[in-house]
C-alpha cells in the first residue's frame, strides 16, 4: 500500500529546522533533569514501599493526602487505579520514599500507611490489599542493572550496523537512538512523572523500535547508491527517505495509534509505559529522518572536504 507516490521532498534541506527542533527539546529535557526535578525515580530504583489499598468507597485524594499530613508521613504520592474500563476503582497506590522502607525495617511503610488512614481517614473503610517493599540496596542494584541494559543495547547495535554497513552508519544511528532516549526521560523530567521498572522496559523498546526504522532507510540509502553512482549522496538520502516514506508512515502511524488508546484507555497503572511510548515513537520516527540521515551526509561531506573519498556502505547481505 502505498499513501504517497513520487514524494519529492528536500529532507536535507531542513536540515537546520530539525537541528533546532531536536536542541529546543533536548536542552529543555537536560535542564530539566539537572536543575529542576531532576530524573524522578519511581519506589522500584529508589527503594520504599507501595501499598495498594482498596476503600468502602469512593476515595477522596485530598482527604487522604491530609491524613498523611496529620500522621507526619510526608512526600507518599497517591495514585489512583482505574479498572479496565478506564473508570475510577475504589483503589489507590501509595508510594512512601525509602526512608519508611529500609533493610532493617520491611514493615515500616506498611504500618506507616495503617497508622495514618486508620487515625486520619473516616470517609470509608478500607483494606490493605498488597504491600510491595524494594530496600535502596535492592533500587540501586536496579538502577545499576537499567543503565547497563540501555547501554548494552546501544553497544551491540552499534557493532550489528558496523558490521552490516560502515561504522559511521552505525554511529549515526545510535547517535539517533541516544537523542530519542534523552528526549524520553526529559519529557518525565519535565511532567515530573516517575520512572518505573515498566518505562524502563518501554524505553528499551522504542530503541529496537527506532532501530529499525533508521535501518530501513539506511537499506534503501544502499540499494540506491549502488544503482545510482553518479548522483550526489544528498540526493539518493532525500530520494531513499521519500521511498520509504509511506512505509514509515503506516508501521509508525498504526503503532502510535495503538499507545494513544492505551495511554487514554489502559488506566494509571500503565500510564508511564505508554506515556513512553507515545513520546518514543513520535521521536524515534522523527530521529531516522531527521537526525540519523542528515549526520550521515554531514559526515560524508566533512570527509570530502578533506580530500578524502566517501565511506559507503557494506555490500554484505542485506539487512
Amino acid at each position: 500500500m502505498e499513501l504517497f507516490r513520487s514524494t519529492s521532498i528536500d529532507w536535507l534541506g531542513k536540515k537546520w529546522y530539525f537541528l533546532g527542533f531536536s536542541l529546543i527539546f533536548s536542552v529543555a529535557g537536560l535542564l530539566s533533569i539537572m536543575f529542576w526535578h531532576h530524573v524522578p525515580l519511581g519506589v522500584d530504583f529508589k527503594g520504599g514501599t507501595q501499598v495498594r489499598v482498596e476503600f468502602a468507597q469512593a476515595p477522596n485524594e485530598d482527604h487522604i493526602r491530609q491524613a498523611f499530613d496529620r500522621a507526619g508521613v510526608r512526600d507518599a504520592r497517591i495514585q489512583r487505579i482505574s479498572d479496565p474500563s478506564g473508570h475510577a476503582a475504589n483503589k489507590v497506590i501509595i508510594a512512601l520514599p525509602e526512608s519508611t522502607a529500609t533493610d532493617a525495617a520491611h514493615d515500616a511503610g506498611r504500618q506507616s500507611v495503617e497508622n495514618a488512614l486508620s487515625t486520619g481517614y473516616h470517609d470509608s473503610s478500607f483494606t490493605i490489599e498488597q504491600v510491595e517493599i524494594v530496600g535502596p540496596t535492592a533500587g540501586k542494584q536496579l538502577q545499576k542493572q537499567a543503565m547497563l541494559a540501555t547501554v548494552y543495547s546501544l553497544l551491540g547495535m552499534l557493532i550489528y550496523l558496523w558490521f552490516r554497513f560502515e561504522l559511521i552508519y552505525g554511529v549515526a544511528a545510535v547517535v539517533a537512538v541516544f537523542h530519542d532516549t534523552l528526549i524520553t526521560v526529559g519529557a518525565f523530567s519535565l511532567t515530573n512523572q516517575e520512572i518505573t521498572l515498566t518505562v524502563i522496559a518501554a524505553i528499551l523498546t522504542l530503541i529496537g523500535y527506532s532501530m529499525n526504522d533508521t535501518v530501513v532507510v539506511f537499506d534503501r540509502i544502499r540499494e540506491n547508491l549502488a544503482l545510482s553512482r553518479r548522483e550526489t549522496l544528498s540526493d539518493v538520502v532525500n530520494r531513499s527517505i521519500n521511498q520509504t516514506l509511506s512505509r514509515t508512515v503506516l508501521s509508525s502511524g498504526l503503532t502510535f495509534l495503538t499507545v494513544v488508546s492505551l495511554y487514554l484507555f489502559g488506566g494509571e497503572v500503565l500510564h508511564g509505559f505508554s506515556f513512553a511510548l507515545v513520546i518514543g515513537i513520535l521521536i524515534g520516527t522523527y530521529s531516522s529522518i531527521a537526525v540519523a540521515a542528515p549526520m550521515l551526509v554531514a559526515y560524508q561531506d566533512w570527509r570530502s572536504t578533506r580530500g578524502k573519498a566517501a565511506t559507503l556502505p557494506s555490500k554484505r547481505a542485506k539487512v
